[in-house]
């Protein structure tokens, strides 16, 4: 995706205000202020529970579990990897890079294989989940940004309002679902984590996590992640949050960044 957009994450209350990109223009709906009671609290600030280490150099664009181990896919031209993570200490335990013309972007876990997507090449790549062995690679059009998985579909982001949900084993489109809230629709949905029958959808330079309902597309309320990001001091205007994981066998969840030195367990949200 462009990573041109001057500032860090923007405050709450503009915030979607703020996401219209290169595509065509939507007006956009006012963020209600942190704190609103109406109609049932729609932004939530995150409650951290525990500090990891994170890679400072790890252009974070996919994060996920699978098995109760830590994968990540990083991103940038010559540096996009796909790694399994320690959580307790950040540091790769295995690595594969990806070949210098891909743009690495969001994963998923799928059995005992991976998906990982790329940024502008259409191609999502499968690796054998405990060797890092490619298995092949899937076309599709547009742009890839997030993947997660609901179960029976992966589900993939690309920079719009429109989430897809696609055959695992074909990369075939099963549906399409455009996420809006208050009836309008909201773009820039980056890095995805299916939780608890909801999706969690990180929204590009904002300090937001979208909780979307995957039947209708509707956005639930909002995870509020801006004390998080504060407390990091980053200078970079590109070290934004992106990295959302769920580990099932535990049933905690973690969010980290862009090039962040620390990863985030937090609350889930009510």
């Amino acid at each position: 995706m462009v990573r041109l957009r001057a500032g860090r994450g923007i405050a709450t209350g503009v915030a979607l205000a703020m996401l219209a990109g290169a595509a065509p223009v939507v007006s956009r709906p006012a963020l209600p202020q942190a704190g609103a009671v109406a109609p049932a609290r729609p932004v939530q600030p995150a409650r951290v529970l525990a500090t990891y280490p994170h890679d400072p150099a790890a252009f974070t664009q996919g994060l996920f579990f699978s098995d109760g181990r830590l994968f990540e896919t990083t991103g940038q031209h010559g540096e996009s990897a796909l790694r399994e993570v320690e959580l307790r200490t950040g540091k790769a335990k295995r690595e594969v890079k990806l070949a210098r013309r891909y743009f690495g972007e969001g994963s998923t876990g799928w059995g005992k294989t991976i998906v990982s997507l790329t940024w502008q090449d259409g191609i999502a790549f499968r690796w054998d989940r405990d060797t890092f062995k490619p298995l092949g690679q899937f076309r599709y059009g547009g742009e890839g940004w997030g993947l997660t998985h609901d179960g029976r579909d992966l589900i993939l982001s690309d920079g719009t309002s429109e989430l897809r949900f696609l055959d695992p084993k074909s990369f075939a489109e099963r549906r399409r679902v455009r996420v809006t809230w208050q009836g309008k629709p909201v773009r820039q949905l980056n890095e995805l984590e299916y939780v608890r029958g909801e999706l969690l959808a990180n929204i590009w330079h904002t300090d937001l996590i979208a909780r979307i309902d995957p039947a209708t597309g509707v956005i639930k309320g909002f995870l509020d992640l801006s004390d998080v990001t504060a407390s990091l001091n980053l200078a970079d205007p590109e070290a934004v949050l992106n990295g959302i994981a769920h580990d099932a066998k535990t049933g905690k969840l973690y969010v980290t960044g862009k090039d962040w030195p620390k990863l985030f367990e937090i609350a889930l949200p009510r």
